[in-house]
């Protein structure tokens, strides 16, 4: 059987990773999720980008997910949001770039299709994006969808604000990542609400291999 030919992208940008875990999310370490299922989203405000001739500078996208489980489990349910302002070449070839259709296997989005029995249908919606990775703080605001909000992590006896980083020179979601705090409550397909859970931050470029930088 022939292998379906892949169309080249990339996508470079402010990445952002919420979950329900405690801080450090025990899923990057291999590790159970603190609570026993994995809820959250993550995506990128894009930089520049592109799916084949199709430029994506400037645009976002996050996807929710639910899992009942651990992420290798499989089982869960995810659900794409796109800018609102992506034509729809756009917006047909960020939904093909997160199916992981068009990408190599055990690449992020690849690994994305595989654990995940079901996919809502996609909201087209405006996406407000804020980011500072230096200062561990980050914004996603669509309204009637998601708002989740990162702040740095406090010492819990003088209040300070608390850094760490994780570095995964062989991860497929980014390489170095800001730890901090997120807020999380969804209204979408996929309900949630978390009043402190874990963030990751990070700048990313991912590509039909895998993480290039």
């Amino acid at each position: 059987m022939q292998q379906q030919q892949r169309t080249d992208w990339r996508l470079q940008g402010d990445w952002i990773k919420n979950c329900n875990c405690a801080f450090g999310c025990p899923c990057d370490f291999n590790a159970r999720p603190t609570h026993g299922n994995c809820q959250g989203l993550f995506g990128m405000r894009i930089g520049c980008g592109h799916f084949g001739q199709t430029r994506l500078d400037g645009l976002s996208f996050f996807v929710l997910v639910d899992f009942p489980g651990a992420l290798h489990e499989g089982d869960g349910t995810n659900q794409p949001t796109i800018d609102e302002r992506a034509t729809e070449e756009q917006r047909d070839a960020l939904l093909r770039i997160v199916s992981g259709k068009q990408s190599e296997d055990g690449t992020l989005f690849h690994i994305l299709g595989l654990i995940c029995t079901k996919v809502l249908d996609p909201v087209f919606a405006p996406i407000a994006v804020a980011f500072d990775m230096d200062g561990r703080t980050a914004r996603v605001s669509i309204p009637g969808v998601l708002e989740t909000e990162t702040q740095p992590i406090r010492n819990p006896v003088t209040g300070a604000p608390h850094r760490i980083q994780v570095n995964m020179p062989e991860g497929f979601e980014h390489r170095l990542a800001e730890i901090a705090s997120a807020r999380i409550d969804s209204t979408a397909g996929i309900r949630l609400s978390v009043p402190e859970g874990h963030s990751s931050l990070a700048r990313v470029e991912h590509t039909p291999a895998g993480v290039a930088a």
